[in-house]
């Protein structure tokens, strides 16, 4: 019964109805009063006619009003009128409304899903901004409430304070930058200077803007071996940005005297570059949340070394506005590598 119709029911019925009429005639005939075979025709026949036409249209109008409702709660605006959604009793209408209930209950719970995700988000996001900015603004706090409490006339500890909170000020403000350049790329108001330029000339640059970075904890930058110059079609001042993001981040999670090595692989109308470092390396779980805001692999890491937790984010963000992606492989105790690719100048 479930895989029938509306309408191949009531004509079951009808039938029904119409051999219930027979058997009262043939109970009759036999003991009351003779029927005659016209009646035995046409009483069944009768009957089955009428009770299909009126069971008809009382389930039609039942359905109508049941599934006008429905539908007006699932398709909210698509029905602007009486006419708009007609039940026609041939059609498999019963199906019809289940197959859209059932979409539409996979659709709200599709969008309950993604409001949770994002109320989650949220939440850790806020909680994580409060974080990283309650450490400098905390320090700030501490260093002046110092100086105001007689350490300004100390001439060993004042400027030293001052500088202090200058660098925790600093940090705020690299923050609120790195925050607003993120907003901005998602919404895709970080306007793009697409050029064509030297790759290597601009990871050398790199290197010697690091290299006193470098030098603190021994770490190595260099190329795989000698390249010839290779050219490409990007944002310079961005894609420096991913390269800075990224290998202060291996000098920063790097082993002391470790190696950060850039490679290139041009081939065709593209080039890849991968950015590897022979570091503790990234565990499964944390491979998985690498590119989130403010995640930390080492979540025992002092927030006052290194960034604002938010320069893998930012990298991503860059190489998908240049139409690119960019991902990540690591070995727990041999290192990591970052791998993004990008157009080939002609």
């Amino acid at each position: 019964m479930r895989n029938l119709s509306p309408s191949q029911i009531l004509f079951i019925g009808s039938i029904g109805v119409a051999i219930s009429c027979f058997l009262c005639l043939l109970f009759i005939d036999l003991a009351v009063i003779p029927v005659s075979f016209v009646v035995y025709l046409l009483v069944p026949l009768i009957a089955g006619l009428i009770s299909y036409l009126i069971f008809f249209l009382i389930v039609r109008k039942f359905i109508n009003e049941r599934l006008k409702v429905l539908y007006r709660s699932i398709r909210k605006g698509k029905i602007t009128s009486e006419n708009d959604f007609k039940f026609k009793l041939s059609e498999d209408s019963i199906a019809r409304a289940e197959k859209d209930t059932e979409e539409w209950s996979s659709e709200k719970q599709s969008e309950i899903v993604r409001l949770q995700e994002q109320a989650k988000f949220r939440r850790e996001f806020l909680g994580n901004l409060a974080h990283e900015l309650k450490t400098p603004i905390f320090s700030i706090q501490g260093y002046l409430l110092t100086l105001l409490e007689g350490g300004l006339e100390d001439n060993n500890v004042n400027v030293m304070f001052l500088e202090r909170a200058s660098k925790a000020t600093d940090r705020m403000v690299n923050l609120i930058e790195d925050l607003d350049s993120i907003m901005k790329m998602e919404v895709n108001e970080l306007p793009m200077d697409i050029r064509t330029f030297n790759l290597k000339e601009l990871v050398k640059e790199i290197f010697e803007s690091l290299e006193a970075e470098s030098a603190e904890k021994s770490i190595t930058l260099k190329f795989a071996k000698q390249y010839e110059p290779i050219y490409v079609k990007a944002d310079r001042a961005k894609i420096s940005q991913v390269f800075v993001n990224l290998i202060k981040n291996s000098i920063a999670y790097g082993n002391e005297g470790g190696t950060t090595t850039v490679r290139f692989y041009p081939v065709d109308d593209s080039v890849t570059i991968e950015v590897s470092d022979n570091g503790p390396g990234i565990d499964d779980v944390s491979m998985k949340r690498i590119f989130e805001r403010f995640y930390r692999v080492e979540k025992s890491r002092n927030r006052n070394d290194g960034g604002s937790g938010l320069g893998l984010s930012i990298v991503k963000h860059i190489i998908e506005a240049h139409q690119q992606t960019i991902h990540v492989r690591s070995t727990e105790g041999m290192g990591t590598t970052f791998v993004f690719t990008l157009d080939a100048a002609e």
